[in-house]
């Protein structure tokens, strides 16, 4: 009797973050696609989030990371792992028993990707260009040591925009090609330069040319200072639209949208970020907002998540199903769910990864029994048995 009272106790903790996701799974209920996710006006509670990259390179254990964002499109903050459940091919792991983490980027060595596109045309020229160089100014002090940043100005040269900086460290360096910028443009192919900063986006460039070594990069987002006025670019709103829906990693896109003139072509700015589920920001002519919100834009990008979990699956190669619930109060019963794959693969164990992993493994130590599932009559123990 004294058995059974602790499981049930010990059910009593755990139902209430697996409960709506097993029923869930029990009911086969499809998982929201990629853009309901993002999209925060079909989510009735007002939040979301996005699965946008997996890593099994130090498998077994294996890391996810997320985006996520309330109505306002800003991070849910202080998530931990009794907001988190965690299913593998349909299995939920038990947060009690401590087999998987959850960490925001800000504190960890994965660098953050930006590319900030200028507009350095005539219209700019005056408080609008000042107030945008100050603002990507402090947009470069408040980034991480390890985080890399690119500038792209938007001009008259060759294809319409000039790469002033590729991915570097340095805030020094980034602030003198910054200081080099002037709003001395005819014409503004807006879209041509975003589309090359899509470009970099995809790149693998280490950045930094103060440093010798390369960090990880957990993401890439691109911040926009335009007026949404686009003139003679090759590429067209609805070509940068298309490719932002296929990418296969989310490339955020943040606009502050200003203007000396006519508002109107701010729209376009206010439609790449709501299809990038980046965010968007009407600086209109209120050109000291900008620092302010590029402050913000940093801190939304440093409050991804990591999910970090040990998988029980023998190494075969092969893909195998992940599913993620997050409930926002802790325990309101709100949820909401991504799903996508990892690898069982065994890396080469060069001196890196051998560290990592035996960093890791102090924090997920091997249960003795092999199983990191919730225990009771909704867990199928052979399949547990049997991975």
């Amino acid at each position: 009797m004294k058995q059974t009272d602790e499981r049930g106790k010990h059910w009593d903790q755990v139902k209430r973050v697996f409960g709506l996701l097993l029923v869930t799974c029990v009911l086969a209920f499809p998982a929201p696609s990629a853009q309901a996710s993002w999209d925060p006006s079909t989510n009735l509670e007002g939040f979301g989030f996005k699965i946008f990259k997996i890593e099994s390179g130090l498998y077994p254990y294996v890391q996810i990371y997320l985006r996520t964002f309330d109505e306002n499109m800003n991070p849910l903050v202080n998530l931990n792992y009794m907001n988190i459940g965690l299913m593998v091919k349909g299995l939920a792991m038990d947060p009690m028993k401590r087999q998987y983490m959850i960490q925001s980027i800000r504190g960890r060595s994965e660098a953050i990707r930006s590319i900030l596109v200028l507009d350095t045309s005539i219209t700019m020229r005056g408080a609008p260009f000042d107030a945008s160089l100050r603002a990507a100014a402090r947009f470069i002090d408040s980034k991480r040591a390890q985080d890399q940043v690119a500038i792209i100005a938007l001009d008259d040269k060759g294809e319409g925009f000039t790469i002033v900086s590729n991915f570097e460290r340095d805030p020094a360096t980034l602030g003198r090609r910054l200081a080099d910028l002037k709003a001395e443009g005819r014409k503004t192919r807006l879209y041509d330069g975003i589309g090359a900063a899509l470009l970099m986006a995809g790149g693998a460039g280490a950045g930094g040319t103060t440093t010798s070594d390369a960090s990880y990069v957990a993401s890439t987002s691109i911040v926009i200072f335009s007026d949404g006025l686009d003139e003679g670019s090759a590429l067209t709103r609805n070509d940068l639209m298309t490719r932002i829906s296929n990418l296969d990693i989310p490339v955020p896109m943040y606009s502050l949208a200003y203007s000396n003139i006519d508002t109107k072509h701010l729209l376009n700015l206010q439609a790449l970020s709501k299809n990038s589920a980046g965010k968007y920001f009407h600086i209109g002519k209120a050109f000291d907002q900008m620092t302010r919100s590029v402050e913000e834009i940093q801190n939304i990008m440093q409050n991804d998540y990591v999910i970090t979990f040990r998988s029980y699956i023998p190494v075969d190669g092969e893909e195998h199903a992940v599913k993620i619930g997050v409930e926002y109060p802790a325990g309101s019963g709100k949820m909401r769910y991504n799903s996508d794959r990892f690898e069982a693969i065994s890396m080469p164990r060069v001196e890196v990864v051998a560290a990592a992993q035996d960093q890791i493994s102090r924090s997920l130590p091997l249960l003795p029994d092999n199983n990191p599932y919730v225990d009771g009559d909704l867990a199928p123990v052979n399949e547990v048995k049997k991975n």
